[in-house]
């Protein structure tokens, strides 16, 4: 038996629940590579999500203190560097590693407490994953491995099959669009000052916290706070709206290990604009636009300013765009970890 570990779908709207719910549909519709040997350990509520074509196992508390496996698991994903759900010797563990945001969020000093909390997790693992090239040069780079290879698993590009739905208040004119947990490392507060010398809007979705003050106080600092707006986490449903309408999708991430919302918005064939740090350039290619390394407001603003108009011009091939969107599958995702599985039962 093969336990996939869902446990983080209980933080809706997050990069690593859409992961876990990604690679868990994947995992289901080509489980019969593994001989239907799967199981997904999921919190209570959404035990029973993919049918009985699979089995189930609930999350407890008391699993952070002692994670019992019976005889049939033989092998256990960890979905995530940060998992407290370890299972015990002889089980083989996965872990796939997202990134070592700490290095680039923290104080230096702060390093050695993650560091070490990293190296126990890749010193219990049996196979390690990272997500991008970028993440697994972090761990090489920060991590005693021991000699253990460290594989590259890419992410897959979300594919949303149901109606788009346009948010109950429309934006008014003409719209700029990110997504993501709005959190220091996304770097949002740069993006206000984009707005001088335009009519735009920014919208920005995704679960808030505090950093929210800093993002308002940098657009009135710009004199353009009544034209942006947080509107907290959305649907599937809506955030595709926004992204198939908006005039152009921004991310200006100090750190990402993937960077999901890029692809998607390339999918729909979006000018997109990102930092180029972390896996940011190795997701986005030569099919994306780069902001200034500094964020110097000027030197952004006349980026974007060529960045649309290069776009407009057609003097970037939009087909590619979402070719370069369609090279990334959930599909493909899946039917590698299970024969990582294979080769590990």
């Amino acid at each position: 038996m093969v336990v996939f570990d869902c446990e983080r779908l209980k933080w809706p709207n997050t990069g690593l629940s859409v992961f876990c719910d990604n690679v868990a549909s994947a995992l289901v519709d080509q489980r019969n590579l593994l001989n239907n040997r799967l199981c997904l350990y999921v919190p209570g509520k959404y035990r029973g999500r993919w049918g009985d074509r699979v089995s189930y196992r609930t999350v407890f508390p008391s699993d952070r203190l002692h994670l019992f496996c019976s005889r049939s698991v033989k092998v256990w994903h960890s979905a995530h560097q940060d998992t407290v759900y370890v299972p015990p010797r002889p089980v083989r563990q996965i872990l796939t590693v997202h990134d070592l945001d700490f290095l680039y969020e923290t104080p230096i000093k702060k390093h050695g407490r993650y560091l070490q909390s990293l190296q126990r997790h890749i010193d219990r693992a049996d196979h390690i994953v990272a997500i991008s090239e970028s993440t697994k040069r972090d761990i090489l780079d920060n991590i005693d491995t021991h000699g253990k290879y460290v594989e590259v698993v890419y992410n897959g590009l979300n594919h949303f099959d149901g109606d788009i739905v346009p948010p109950v208040s429309r934006p008014e004119r003409k719209f700029l669009f990110s997504v993501g947990t709005v959190l220091p490392r996304k770097n949002y507060h740069v993006l206000p000052a984009l707005l001088q010398d335009n009519d735009y809007l920014l919208i920005i979705a995704g679960n808030k916290s505090p950093y929210e003050r800093r993002i308002m106080e940098e657009a009135a600092r710009y004199g353009v706070q009544d034209r942006v707006f947080i509107i907290g986490p959305i649907t599937d449903a809506v955030k595709f709206w926004y992204i198939k309408n908006c005039e152009a999708f921004l991310l200006p991430s100090i750190v990402e290990g993937f960077g999901l919302p890029v692809i998607e918005a390339l999918y729909y064939q979006k000018p997109v604009f990102v930092s180029d740090r972390t896996a940011l350039p190795e997701i986005g290619g030569n099919y994306v636009f780069y902001f200034d390394h500094d964020f110097e407001p000027e030197t952004m603003r006349r980026q974007f300013r060529e960045g649309m108009k290069h776009y407009e011009n057609g003097k970037i091939d939009i087909r590619l765009m979402k070719e370069h969107a369609l090279g990334f599958s959930w599909e493909r995702t899946a039917r590698r970890y299970i024969e990582i599985y294979n080769g590990l039962l």
